[in-house]
């Protein structure tokens, strides 16, 4: 077990695109990491440079507390386990497992002990004599989180060890590597670019965009409280609805296309700083759960006509529109990227019963606790 601290790194490729951007990171020991984020935006470069199959322009790895920019891929104590699984198809599921114990030359008996160890930690002990071949793509995959086990390193790599699997099967080996991990206490770096998968298995999750390490805490804390625009954009599903508005005086309401939205007390103590925006544009972010149907709560309300409902059982995904414009945020980290569109569509998620009906107006409730403001600007919370 050990630590991984990545200092300041960055990596310049030859025709001089900068893939990583300074990124200062560290796993704790036994920690399970997720890098999360838009396709392009560096968190397998980043995984590579841990494992050392891509040079590090500048900046400092440390594994263990040892710097190990210099050091080779195998001699750095780690495991990795890649999208496509990369096993061995000629040789069983036992043979796989122990490979890299034969190729140490471990004794017959020491390496049969410990793939039968393995295979009894990950369901797959009746299915040692196969080959790959005779395998479903859930027995693969943990055949090649096995011949990572086996081998007792001091990190997991994992670069989007499930994408490959189908939705269903993405789920149960969700809990499965999650419950391996945690057995196992092994610190462990996940590359992934599914939110979902990322909030779910994450002790913390590190979310970058355009090389740029965006937000990194524990998965509640990215979706509570965003950084910025792309964290709360990208955190969250459906996600949450941003739109153009304008604080009104002393910040106890906001204007929102042709609907005033009061901002209560409690909002108000909770973000201070939006007093210093009064008569200024800023960017509100609701997420769908946080508009209910409005019924008869009292409190802040949102009209919208409804152009589509999702019917899913335990609840309502009403897609609706507003005279609001709505902000999205696309573009790479180091530009002004907040791009603002006309049309106001939103997402809410209600209870199954509310009497919502595409083509009529509805009224929605705004939790406040729920509501969150951004510099239009910098794209930057505001809170203190």
């Amino acid at each position: 077990m050990a630590t991984v601290a990545l200092e300041r790194i960055n990596k310049v490729y030859a025709n001089g695109f900068h893939a990583v951007k300074d990124l200062d990171l560290e796993v704790g020991d036994g920690e399970f990491m997720v890098l999360v984020g838009p396709s392009g935006c560096g968190k397998t470069t980043a995984l590579r440079m841990v494992a050392g199959l891509e040079g590090i322009s500048s900046g400092t790895l440390s594994i263990a507390g040892k710097p190990v920019n210099e050091v080779s891929p195998k001699d750095r104590d780690i495991a990795m386990v890649f999208q496509n699984y990369a096993l061995y198809p000629h040789m069983s599921v036992a043979d796989n497992i122990g490979f890299a114990l034969k190729l140490r030359k471990l004794p017959k008996a020491e390496v049969a002990a410990k793939v039968k160890e393995t295979a009894e930690i990950l369901g797959l002990t009746e299915w040692l004599d196969r080959k790959p071949g005779q395998l479903s793509g859930g027995q693969r995959q943990r055949v090649a989180m096995g011949r990572a086990i086996v081998r007792e390193p001091a990190v997991f790599l994992m670069d989007e060890p499930l994408s490959n699997l189908d939705a269903k099967l993405r789920v149960q080996m969700r809990a499965e590597v999650s419950r391996i991990q945690q057995r196992l206490h092994v610190s462990t770096i996940y590359v992934t670019h599914d939110q979902v998968e990322a909030m779910t298995m994450g002790d913390r999750v590190a979310v970058l965009r355009g090389g740029v390490l965006q937000q990194c805490d524990n998965p509640q804390v990215l979706y509570n409280r965003p950084d910025n625009i792309f964290v709360a954009a990208f955190i969250g599903s459906p996600a949450m609805n941003l739109y153009e508005a304008a604080v009104g005086e002393g910040a106890r309401w906001v204007k929102l296309g042709s609907q005033d939205i009061e901002l209560p007390e409690s909002v108000r103590a909770e973000h201070p700083a939006l007093a210093s925006y009064a008569g200024k544009k800023i960017v509100l972010g609701l997420r769908p759960e946080h508009l209910p149907a409005a019924g008869n709560r009292a409190g802040p309300a949102l009209v919208g006509d409804v152009d589509l409902v999702e019917a899913l059982g335990s609840e309502l995904v009403v897609h609706f529109t507003i005279d609001a414009r709505r902000v999205r945020a696309e573009g790479a980290a180091d530009q002004d990227a907040e791009a603002v569109t006309e049309a106001g569509e939103g997402v809410a998620r209600v209870d199954p019963t509310a009497p919502v009906k595409p083509n009529e107006r509805f009224t929605f409730a705004i939790d406040p606790a729920g509501m969150q403001f951004f510099d239009p600007g910098t794209g930057a919370a505001i809170w203190a």
